[in-house]
């Protein structure tokens, strides 16, 4: 508990200074002046410092964020490695040079009884694949190629990447649209109440705007589930991810969501209200790859 407290106040820490240094650099003006009018440019601009500073940041953090939080132990290729950890690592390094990547990603193993496994990092030549021991355990041969096989697929596709874009852009339009509805808001009040009002409005709508936008992350996060899963078909073989995916239904009451985060990147994830899932669910996601 006190390491996530730790990494949370370091990485928020880390992210306002950063906003505070490139709205700086950038000289960028109030963009509300002192008779109240907007200044749509200069807004657009804070928007988007504060929108991309916090998803690139995260992203740049995000395999030693995820060594940190998962207690991942990072397996040397050249050192004296347990027939288990060494058939891992040469099975991702396999895969990944099937699937183009020319820098190995680094591999890992984390201690937990969930039977799971993520892929992350802020590029293709500098990712991670980890993977549970509980999926060590639990999960045969082929099983651990077609998972092994979807994580190095996200990393070949460069979804990290693309969902940080994403993130961002859905950061900059809701922290944009939020202020300009609470100063339309805010013009309906007393003059004297109307900083009140812009500053709970500018919350209530920022809260507002947050979960729309989160529906348009969300879906384009069950989109790349499915991607993963036919670039995992095609590397490791269509018959192995389809086994993966059945053998991960028996294990979804293990997944651990303790670290919410990270959740989004792990193959496998409770059932959820599909609106509001990053994850298909693990039927559709072998159906489609049937139908392929």
């Amino acid at each position: 508990m006190a390491k996530r407290i730790f990494l949370f106040i370091l990485s928020n820490i880390l992210v306002l200074t950063t906003i505070g240094i490139v709205l700086s650099l950038l000289n960028v003006a109030p963009y509300q002046s002192l008779n109240g009018s907007l200044d749509l440019v200069n807004l657009l601009i804070f928007s988007a410092v504060v929108g991309f500073t916090g998803s690139f940041m995260s992203l740049l953090m995000s395999r030693w964020m995820a060594k940190m939080m998962m207690g991942v132990k990072v397996l040397n290729p050249s050192a004296s490695l347990s027939p288990v950890e060494r058939d891992l690592v040469d099975r991702v390094h396999r895969l990944s040079r099937a699937a183009g990547l020319t820098k190995m990603p680094q591999v890992g193993i984390y201690q937990s009884s969930e039977v799971n496994a993520f892929a992350t990092g802020p590029s293709k030549r500098r990712s991670l694949v980890a993977v549970s021991t509980g999926l060590l355990q639990n999960m045969d041969d082929h099983a651990i190629e077609g998972v092994v096989a979807h994580e190095v697929a996200h990393i070949a596709n460069g979804d990290m990447v693309t969902m940080t874009l994403l993130q961002g852009i859905v950061n900059t339009f809701v922290v944009f649209l939020s202020r300009i509805a609470a100063w339309f808001v805010s013009r309906f009040v007393k003059e004297e109440l109307a900083p009140v009002v812009h500053f709970i409005a500018v919350i209530v709508f920022q809260l507002v705007f947050s979960i729309l936008g989160s529906l348009v992350v969300f879906a384009f996060s069950r989109y790349r589930e499915f991607h993963a899963d036919r670039g995992g078909a095609d590397i490791a073989g269509k018959d192995k991810m389809i086994h993966a995916l059945r053998s991960l239904k028996q294990y979804t009451s293990r997944v651990n969501d303790d670290q919410a985060s990270l959740s989004t990147l792990k193959i496998n994830s409770r059932k959820g209200l599909s609106l509001f899932s990053t994850h298909p669910d693990l039927d559709d996601r072998i159906s489609r790859l049937e139908a392929k």
